[in-house]
């Protein structure tokens, strides 16, 4: 199959998936945190193993985990905080993001590495 056409599958339920999150959660900085972490959780996952096909990892690495999972909104929020007068909450909201997404895809490449 396509490579495009697969990472364009995942794309929309990466998306799909990313706008449930934002509907169950808020405000809007957890429901960033939570597919930022989730999403890095996965992808750590399946580069280091669960995903040993090309496929796969077109469609849940690139596709999915890249729609679901959202820089551009934690930058916006951050900013947000910060210029709303909130710099503690600014300065918080980077570093848990920042931290929680790079311990997640450390902790989601140790269990692929368990379970694989």
């Amino acid at each position: 199959m396509n490579t495009a056409l697969l990472v364009g599958v995942g794309g929309v339920l990466g998306a799909l998936s990313r706008f449930a999150v934002g509907s169950v959660l808020s405000p809007r900085t957890r429901s960033t945190l939570a597919v930022n972490v989730l999403g890095s959780f996965a992808l750590g996952a399946l580069t280091v193993g669960l995903a040993d096909g090309t496929a796969l990892l077109s469609v849940f690495g690139i596709g999915f985990c890249g729609a679901f999972t959202t820089f551009s909104s934690f930058a916006v929020e951050t900013v947000e905080l910060y210029e709303g007068g909130a710099k503690r909450e600014a300065v918080e909201n980077a570093a848990v993001n920042l931290v929680g997404a790079l311990v997640a895809v450390v902790l989601g490449g140790w269990v692929a590495t368990v379970f694989n």
